[in-house]
């Protein structure tokens, strides 16, 4: 588990822009089961979350379709808020970072680790835009 103090910045860069924090599984339960469309990041520590995913994710919301529900578990922190999430997103491979966007409880795009790693922000940004435009 990671200190309090060193993922609260990493944090606020979702939840600053309006993201949820979800730090049980029955929160994670309540958060896919609702009607929609959620977008769940899946935060980490490493650079690429930091470089990448949550740029990325904040920039997409950026857009004249987005979903109606925004949250995010941290990997290494939320353990069990963050396994409950990922049972959602099966058959993908747990991995971190990660984002899934569920419409009415189910998963209809998905960004692992390895589309994120590598990829500037603007990219993700502008993948998750495209699934936005489809879904929400």
């Amino acid at each position: 588990m990671y200190p309090a103090e060193l993922v609260k910045p990493m944090r606020e860069d979702l939840t600053k822009v309006g993201f949820e924090e979800l730090h049980t599984a029955e929160a994670v339960d309540v958060a896919i089961a609702k009607e929609g469309t959620t977008l769940v990041v899946v935060n980490s520590v490493c650079g690429c979350a930091a470089a990448n995913a949550r740029p990325g994710a904040s920039m997409s919301i950026q857009n004249d379709k987005k979903p109606d529900h925004l949250v995010t578990v941290f990997a290494g922190v939320d353990k069990d808020a963050v396994n409950a999430a990922r049972g959602y997103m099966i058959p993908f491979p747990p991995s971190s970072p990660c984002i899934a966007l569920f419409k009415d409880g189910e998963l209809v795009h998905m960004l692992e680790r390895h589309h994120i790693e590598g990829r500037p922000a603007e990219m993700i940004a502008e993948n998750l835009k495209d699934a936005f435009n489809q879904v929400c």
